[in-house]
C-alpha cells in the first residue's frame, strides 16, 4: 500500500463453483477518500466487500486494506476497520447504552474510554431520552445511525457501510451522509456500497459493478460527461444497456 491509498486491489476474484461472482476487479482507494461502490442488487458488490474486510478468501488476485493483506492479515484488517452490514448490527434486546457497552468491549476499549465514548455519542446524536430504551424500539433510520457511530467507538482507519441508506426515509439518508463526510473531514476513508445511484454524487468517486466487473471508475462530473448524461442514474442505465 503506498502513503496515499488506504485500499488496494489488484484483479480480486470470487467463485462459487463455475458462477463468478467478483470477476477480476482492480481499483484504489486513497486516504480519507469517500468511495462508492455502486451497483444493482447481486452485482457483486457485497461478496467483495467480505473479501476486503476479511471474511471471505478470495479465489484469485489480492488486495490490501489498511497495509494488511486480505489473504494473510485478516485478524488484522478486522481491527483496523469499521463495518456496519447491510442488515442492522447492533443487539435488538440491549439498549443503546449496553450496546455501545457491549461493542466497547468487544473492540478491546478500557471501560473509562467506553463510558466517554458513550457519552460522547449519545450527545451527538441527541439521544438521551433514548439511551435506556432497547434499540429494537427504535425507527429505523435511528439505528442506522446507532450502528454507524458503534463501528467507530475503535477509531478505525477505514470505515466500511453497506447499504446503510437502505429502507430509510429520504430526509434520514441526507443526514446518514453528514456523518459520512464528517468522518470523512477527520481523515477516515469511507467505503460504500450502494444501489441507489443519486448517492453516487455524494462520492469522491465511484466504480460501477454490473454482473461481477467494474465497468466504470471516475468522479461523478467525469462520468456524467463521459456518457453525456445529467445523472448517475443514467450513466448506469447506459452502462447496463451496453452490456446486454
Amino acid at each position: 500500500m503506498t502513503n496515499e491509498n488506504a485500499i488496494t486491489v489488484k484483479n480480486l476474484t470470487k467463485t462459487f463453483g463455475d458462477f463468478t461472482a467478483v470477476d477480476a476487479i482492480s481499483f484504489e482507494v486513497g486516504k480519507g477518500e469517500v468511495f462508492g461502490f455502486l451497483g444493482a442488487n447481486g452485482a457483486g458488490k457485497t461478496t467483495a466487500m467480505k473479501m476486503l474486510i476479511g471474511i471471505s478468501k478470495p479465489t484469485k488476485g489480492e488486495a490490501n486494506v489498511a497495509g494488511f493483506d486480505v489473504r494473510t492479515q485478516a485478524e488484522d484488517i478486522k481491527k483496523s476497520i469499521g463495518y456496519m452490514s447491510q442488515r442492522f448490527s447492533l443487539y435488538n434486546d440491549l439498549t443503546i447504552k449496553e450496546n455501545i457497552v457491549f461493542f466497547g468491549g468487544i473492540y478491546g476499549l478500557k471501560k473509562s474510554v467506553i463510558k466517554a465514548k458513550s457519552k460522547n455519542l449519545i450527545d451527538e446524536l441527541g439521544l438521551h431520552d433514548e439511551a435506556d430504551k432497547l434499540v429494537g424500539s427504535l425507527p429505523l433510520g435511528w439505528k442506522q445511525k446507532v450502528s454507524f457511530s458503534v463501528a467507530l467507538l475503535h477509531d478505525p482507519k477505514i470505515i466500511f457501510l453497506d447499504e446503510p441508506t437502505g429502507g430509510v426515509d429520504p430526509i434520514t439518508r441526507r443526514q446518514f451522509w453528514e456523518m459520512i463526510y464528517r468522518e470523512a473531514n477527520n481523515g477516515k476513508t469511507i467505503f460504500v456500497t450502494t444501489h441507489y445511484m443519486d448517492e453516487a454524487e455524494y462520492c469522491d468517486r465511484v466504480s460501477i459493478m454490473v454482473a461481477g466487473k467494474i465497468e466504470a471508475l471516475d468522479t461523478p462530473k467525469n462520468l456524467k460527461e463521459k456518457y453525456k448524461v445529467d445523472s448517475m442514474n443514467k450513466v448506469f442505465l447506459k452502462l447496463a444497456r451496453n452490456i446486454e
